[in-house]
């Protein structure tokens, strides 16, 4: 009656403050293993009990320490710390509705961040923009919430942005100064790793120059496209076509690489953003206008496809109820 009530269980409540956000299995899914085959019943029972629903705050809970991290749906955010833009309401620069917290909270294990380099320390822009948010604020936020879900792992993406002002040092060393304060809570290996190597820490994924190896190398980063890097430990493949003229044309390049991905059977790491911006009036750019078009697209993509290796999705206005449906395709 349980097991069968659960599965009648559809309709899921998130509150952001606590992220109490839960589903269920069914009877016959498992979390999947690297090569999807071969796991006993013993190695089921021991590593989850599929009747248990699995909290948002700590759902990578459920899944094997040897599984690849490229092997995991995980929903992301771009831009993860823009939540304001001068107008308000522009359109032009916030991205996100959620604080970095709240994003963990509710599922989201890829930010996209950014940093001006502004006297010898990190200050999150969008461009021009700043967020009201330094780099300590984003480390904090990630170190609380890895100490009180040591399960989980979060990749990150750093990118320098907009110009440097006042500063004696290389952006990689203001970089180096902030993990020497936190060693023990960063993977800086140049692998993609196994989940259980990076629980409760963060994975670098690097997108600015530096002198030593230090991260996932991604320094190769393409404009507006689709691409490879063909790193050797961490190939990738990233759609990141973000100005977009046509919804249509930018959502086919999105259901293009979540195939591939889905189909993909080698360690490579697919980093699908789903963000962009139109051009709007006097050609200034709109960032809702694709997210209002490509977001319930998504939605609709991940109510009918429901399990499978999809890759890493940074989007625009991440809600509870797509990121859930995301993580969902890992069981």
């Amino acid at each position: 009656m349980f097991k069968n009530h659960m599965r009648r269980f559809t309709m899921i409540s998130l509150s952001i403050a606590t992220a109490s956000l839960f589903f269920s299995c069914s009877d016959s899914s498992i979390e999947r293993d690297v090569n999807d085959k071969g796991i006993t019943s013993v190695e089921k029972a021991n590593s989850r009990n599929a009747a248990l629903p699995i909290a948002m705050n700590s759902w990578m809970s459920g899944l094997q320490d040897n599984i690849s991290i490229s092997r995991i749906s995980i929903p992301g955010t771009h831009d993860s710390g823009a939540t304001r833009e001068i107008p308000s309401n522009s359109g032009t620069a916030k991205t996100q509705n959620l604080s970095i917290g709240e994003q963990l909270n509710t599922g989201v294990r890829f930010l996209d961040i950014r940093c001006r380099h502004i006297d010898n320390s990190f200050a999150i822009h969008h461009g021009p923009i700043y967020q009201n948010l330094n780099f300590d604020d984003v480390l904090n936020a990630c170190y609380a919430f890895l100490e009180s879900h040591p399960s989980e792992t979060i990749i990150m993406s750093v990118k320098e942005e907009y110009d440097a002002s006042n500063t004696t040092r290389s952006f990689e060393s203001t970089f180096d100064s902030y993990i020497q304060k936190n060693p023990s809570k960063w993977d800086l290996g140049t692998n993609i790793p196994t989940l259980g190597q990076v629980r409760g820490k963060i994975k670098l994924l690097r997108r600015f120059s530096a002198g030593t190896a230090k991260g996932i190398n991604a320094t190769s980063w393409a404009d507006n496209t689709t691409f490879e890097i063909n790193n050797n430990g961490a190939p990738m493949k990233v759609q990141d076509y973000y100005k977009v003229t046509n919804n249509d044309d930018k959502w086919a390049g999105i259901s293009s690489l979540l195939n591939e991905a889905k189909n993909d059977s080698t360690n490579k790491l697919f980093v699908n953003f789903t963000s962009g911006y139109k051009p709007g009036i006097f050609g200034i750019p709109s960032i809702p206008t694709v997210s209002n078009s490509i977001n319930p697209k998504l939605k609709t993509f991940f109510q009918t496809n429901t399990q499978g290796s999809y890759g890493v999705m940074p989007i625009d206005f991440v809600n509870a109820e797509l990121s859930e449906l995301i993580v969902k395709t890992n069981f």
